[in-house]
């Protein structure tokens, strides 16, 4: 299960999924019902989810945004300055780290291209 289509969901969330179906289907419910409530574009939601996953110090939810976001059309500039956002806020090194965490994941994507 992946609200977007066209890419793999991440391993880990495959096997939580699968072994409990019901908290993935109400995780989705949610995630759906999120989208409808308001204006902004996936490309947007996808760029203010990288920086919550910044604040909260969350790996893999910022890697999975930075994918949805480039699926989006998020140019890397543009993912540069979602990660660079949080310096003021949550400090230099947790904001090196995001930026680190999503270099990787933009190379790891262009290379399975």
């Amino acid at each position: 299960m992946n609200r977007e289509e066209g890419l793999p969901a991440p391993a880990t969330f495959k096997a939580f999924i699968e072994r409990f179906p019901e908290l993935g289907a109400a995780h989705e419910t949610v995630a759906q019902t999120v989208d409808r409530l308001g204006p902004l574009d996936a490309k947007t939601c996808a760029l203010i989810k990288v920086g919550i996953c910044i604040g909260a110090g969350l790996e893999s939810a910022l890697r999975s945004h930075v994918r949805r976001a480039l699926h989006h059309g998020a140019t890397h500039e543009e993912i540069d300055q979602a990660v660079l956002l949080a310096m003021n806020t949550v400090g230099f090194p947790r904001t090196v780290a995001a930026w680190k965490w999503a270099r990787q994941q933009i190379e790891r994507d262009r290379n399975e291209e």
